[in-house]
């Protein structure tokens, strides 16, 4: 069985503790140690067929001697409901469709999961105060953490967005709820959301006493269930092994996927999609990780200067670039390039693409994968959330998911402050 260690070499720790700790005492990020393992010698994938299935066999794997089987079949079953279909776009040419759960992004997924998780994990009483779960988006992770824990008494969601950095719709997805979740805009960018978040877990005194909690991918309790929807495009393929193109930014989602490589799942390797804000693709290139202020793009959940999953990466491969560059490839896709995208692949097959996607579509287009393997494009939003962007490419209107509609009518409530912690701090003293 493994434990969850952290990256900057601090105590081992529970998966319980290391789900409702979110960031580790050193500051640093816990990951599985070791890397939770499919199975011994070759690995033969279940039969074909739901999402919620092929979640299930992976949680039984991944959380093995951590929570009992039935634990996890009820958390999974609970939270992974809705379909993740792989769609052959082009010959060849893969999209796994990750955006049909109740917050049209692939957030949900791990999201979801996590709130379950916790809610049967839970071992607090009745006086015990509320848990905050503190969270920073660039955009689709604000939705879909509000969306897992809205109504759960127990907890109450602070979401911290980027004022200018997000969609209308996006926002709509958080500040329409009420109850228990507190949508909150900072006059700054991502970047500034998750060093607040960081600083907040980092005073002994705020954390203690709103009982703090993240939902960010820095908790491995999200980041883990991510590596179920590689799996489940695997499983699909008959265990065919893939090239796995992936829209990049906080870097999660490559996390997720280079961990369900290490624990047993044959692939082809990935190809790290970033937006004008490369520091990773760079990296790669160079080996010198330098991190810098993120700028303004149409793929907004992408603007991540400084990624904080990259030092889980570092970890799985011992800070070594090399070791890394053998299965990781990037690539960076400016606007006018992802606008394109959208519309060229309108035009040829009719399918329509969020900006993030197009991100990534596009970056397999420039850098093609060898003969004929099958290539997997992480699909990660519904193209409607982004009408400004989509529907000029297209030149139509995007329909509107029931779960997108329902929130475009609905009235809005944001708190708005400065991007320090003494204002953060105001404002969880102040809820």
């Amino acid at each position: 069985m493994s434990t969850f260690t952290t990256t900057r070499g601090g105590a081992a720790a529970s998966l319980r503790d290391a789900l409702f700790g979110g960031l580790a005492p050193d500051g640093g990020l816990y990951i599985p140690d070791p890397v939770p393992s499919l199975g011994a010698g070759t690995i033969v994938p279940p039969p074909a067929g739901e999402f919620v299935e092929s979640a299930v066999w992976s949680a039984e794997r991944f959380l093995a001697g951590h929570v009992d089987a039935a634990t996890v079949s009820r958390v999974t079953r609970a939270a992974l409901s809705f379909p993740v279909p792989l769609v052959e776009i082009e010959p060849g040419i893969h999209v796994l469709e990750l955006r049909h759960g109740p917050s049209h992004a692939f957030k949900d997924v791990g999201a979801r999961f996590m709130a379950n998780l916790m809610s049967e994990l839970d071992d607090s009483d009745a006086m015990s105060p509320r848990r905050t779960v503190l969270v920073a988006t660039s955009g689709d992770t604000g939705g879909a953490v509000a969306s897992a824990f809205h109504g759960l008494g127990q907890y109450r969601v602070v979401a911290l967005f980027p004022r200018e950095g997000i969609s209308r719709r996006q926002r709509r997805q958080m500040s329409t709820l009420g109850d228990n979740v507190s949508a909150v805009a900072v006059a700054g960018t991502f970047d500034d959301c998750q060093r607040m978040a960081k600083q907040a877990f980092g005073e002994p005194r705020m954390r203690e006493r709103h009982r703090l909690t993240s939902a960010n991918s820095i908790n491995v309790g999200r980041l883990l269930p991510q590596s179920f929807y590689y799996l489940h495009a695997w499983i699909l393929l008959g265990g065919a092994p893939a090239r796995f193109v992936v829209p990049s930014g906080n870097l999660g989602n490559l996390c997720a996927g280079l961990i369900a490589s290490l624990s047993g799942m044959p692939c082809l390797g990935f190809l790290a999609a970033s937006n004008a804000n490369d520091v990773f693709p760079q990296y790669l290139n160079t080996g010198s990780f330098q991190p810098v202020a993120s700028l303004p793009t149409i793929s907004n959940a992408m603007d991540v200067g400084a990624p904080s999953n990259f030092e889980r990466i570092q970890w799985l491969f011992r800070d070594d670039p090399g070791a890394l560059q053998r299965i990781v490839s990037g690539a960076s896709i400016g606007d006018a390039d992802t606008a394109e995208c959208i519309a060229a692949v309108y035009r040829r097959t009719g399918y329509v693409l969020d900006p993030h996607s197009a991100v990534a579509y596009r970056a397999q287009e420039l850098h093609p994968g060898v003969g004929d393997a099958p290539t997997v494009v992480l699909a990660t939003a519904h193209p409607a959330k982004f009408p400004d962007v989509v529907e000029k490419a297209i030149g139509r209107a995007v329909e509107l998911p029931e779960g997108l509609a329902q929130v475009l009518d609905a009235e809005e409530h944001f708190a708005q402050i400065n991007p320090t912690l003494e204002a953060l701090e105001a404002f969880l003293d102040s809820e």
